[in-house]
């Protein structure tokens, strides 16, 4: 039976991030996943992993200049020092509420130049990741929501493990921005599972609760446990109103 983390980028946002790990743990979840928690002291945050037992599966990389329109920094021409400086906080902050990976965000961005600055960066990452035993994480995104963003598909995502060669280097594959773009999602979820570090789900097109859309989910999760998945599945979908009003997948699939 499938196991579930909330995404508190997404869910329970109406509460500090402490608050929302307590209210995941009372909804059920069986762990809990998070954006940006840079603002909030870390101590704050394993307080409240310790008190709900609930694991912190990843965060991610500062985007950069958000109002700027900045999406991670990573595979950006000339902003190299900037890149490591965003991944060393991360895995700093990581290694402080013992979370197990951080996503690294690759930006806006595109050619050969930027394919060899985020090799570079990732190169960086994996070994500064790999001396904390955190896992590596890097996530096609959908052209309808970052068209510009530079990690497109999952080949490529699949290409540039292959190219690293790093092992703690993996796909976050994220079932919404795969149904978007690519289609055909069991099957390439079979495919890369060696490659694939963390799955997250919301449904198609409109990124809400998975119990409605273009993607099939209760097929789509007896898919993953068939495969011999164990690990939770990241809930990352914006609810319509209160995330607790959101929850009726959850208790069906529970």
């Amino acid at each position: 039976m499938s196991r579930f983390s909330a995404n508190l980028g997404f869910l329970f946002t109406d509460r500090p991030l402490p608050d929302a790990i307590r209210a995941a743990k009372a909804a059920c979840f069986d762990a809990v996943e998070c954006h940006w928690p840079y603002d909030i002291p870390a101590t704050d945050i394993r307080a409240a992993l310790e008190e709900t037992g609930l694991p912190m599966l990843g965060l991610n990389t500062r985007r950069g200049d958000v109002a700027a329109g900045d999406a991670g920094l990573s595979a950006v021409p000339g902003r190299e020092a900037e890149a490591r400086a965003a991944i060393t906080e991360a895995l700093d902050y990581a290694e402080g509420i013992s979370a197990e990976a951080v996503h690294v965000m690759a930006g806006n961005a595109a050619g050969s130049a930027a394919h060899a600055t985020f090799l570079e960066n990732l190169s960086f990452a994996a070994k500064a990741a790999a001396a904390r035993d955190i896992t590596l994480l890097i996530e096609p995104l959908n052209r309808h929501d970052a068209p510009r963003y530079f990690l497109r598909t999952t080949d490529q995502a699949a290409a540039i493990i292959a190219e690293l060669g790093a092992p703690n280097l993996k796909i976050m594959f994220d079932c919404y921005h795969v149904g978007r773009t690519e289609g055909d999602l069991i099957t390439r979820l079979h495919d890369l599972r060696p490659h694939i570090g963390h799955i997250q789900f919301a449904s198609v097109p409109d990124r809400g609760a998975p119990d409605h859309g273009e993607l099939d989910y209760p097929t789509i999760f007896r898919a993953i446990d068939e495969m011999g998945w164990t690990r939770p599945l990241g809930a990352e979908y914006r609810p319509a109103a209160a995330t607790e009003d959101s929850l009726g997948w959850l208790r069906t699939h529970r």
